[in-house]
Parts: structure tokens; sequence; C-alpha cells
């Protein structure tokens, strides 16, 4: 029952969506425009950078409230880190009221990982940082951080199961990435200079997609 209730929790919470209830308060659904994801990095192509930063530090925040809440009322419980994060996370991807058709899990894995230490937190935000800036891509941010969380927390906390757990939500989050993947082979995802060269980058989409 405690393991159900951190199921329980994590999910619920993690099923709050700001960025698909804002679009809702304005008469639409997110995820029928921009990218067509009901997240954060959607909401700053739909709403901007001051709500798509906003919607990602809620997101974060719902994840940093479910793991503290389950770990006031059931401490010292095992896994109840692993299982309330994982289903934080799943329940923002997978929520019930959106005919679980969610966002992809990225500003949920952030603070999850937070939670966990926040000097890994620190050391991965720069090592994600890099992999964007090679890559040019945010999308691989999300699908790199949560395999490379697993087997952090695995070898930090010699926790075969509990990162046996985290990769299983990884290859939940490397499947609802893989339209990213095929846009990028067709040249058609949005790369990270959308952010200050907003104008280049809709020309660039554009061009490519009339291929």
């Amino acid at each position: 029952m405690e393991y159900l209730g951190c199921v329980s929790i994590g999910y619920l919470i993690g099923a709050f969506n700001p960025a698909y209830i804002l679009s809702k308060l304005k008469g639409f659904d997110i995820r029928q425009r921009g990218s067509g994801n009901a997240g954060a990095s959607n909401a700053l192509i739909v709403f901007g950078k001051l709500v798509g930063v906003i919607c990602a530090l809620l997101d974060i925040a719902k994840t940093c409230l479910a793991i503290w809440l389950t770990g006031a009322i059931f401490p010292g419980l095992p896994f109840s880190f692993v299982l309330t994060g994982s289903s934080c996370i799943l329940g923002h991807i997978f929520p019930f009221y959106m005919r679980f058709r969610g966002g992809k899990g990225l500003a949920c894995l952030g603070g999850m990982i937070l939670m966990f230490d926040w000097r890994v937190f620190l050391i991965m935000l720069a090592v994600e940082a890099v992999i964007v800036l090679v890559t040019g891509y945010l999308c691989f941010v999300p699908m790199s951080a949560s395999v490379i969380f697993s087997v952090t927390y695995g070898i930090m906390r010699r926790d075969l199961i509990g990162a046996a757990i985290l990769l299983a939500v990884a290859a939940v989050i490397l499947f609802r990435h893989k339209e990213n993947i095929k846009r990028i082979r067709a040249g058609i995802e949005a790369r990270f200079s959308y952010l200050w060269n907003k104008e280049k980058e809709i020309e660039r989409l554009k061009k490519n997609s009339e291929k």
C-alpha cells in the first residue's frame, strides 16, 4: 500500500500540466500548435520564452514536491524516491485527462535529478549544455540525460533494482522522442538556435518541408 501511495501521488502530481492548462485557458490545445508537445519546450514556442521558462520551473517543482511529499509520508521507505519520481515523469507523459498524450518529461526528469543530488544536477546540466551546443537539438537532452542518470543512480546508490526502474522510464522517454528523430532526419526539427534566431530557423524549416 505504501508503494501504491508513492506511485499514485507521483502520477497524479505529474499529470498536472501547466502548458496544457494555460493553453486551454487561452481557448486552444497546445498539442495542436508548435511542435505538438504538451510541455515547457512547446510552451516556449507557442507562448514565448517567459512562459516557457515558467512552465519548465513548474514541472521541475511538481516533481520535487511529489518526492518530498512521499518522503515525508513514508519516511525510510525503500524505492520511494525512484517510484515517486518515475511515476511523476510518467504522469507528465501519460496524463489520464489528456487521453494519455502529455509532454516528454525533460523538466520532470530535471526535478528528480535535483532532488537526488544538486551537485549531480549541476554536473549533468553542464554536460547536457555541451550536448545541445554540439548537436544543435534540445531533444537529445532528455534522451541522453535519462540514460546517464539511470546509470549514475545505480552506481552511487548501488541499487540495481532502482536503476532498472529508471532505465525503463528512460526507454519510455526515448520512445516518446522517435518523431523528433524522424524530423531531424528530414531536416524539419527546430534547432536550439530557434531561441535567438527565430526568423532564420523558421525559414530553414519551411524550405526543408517543401522539399
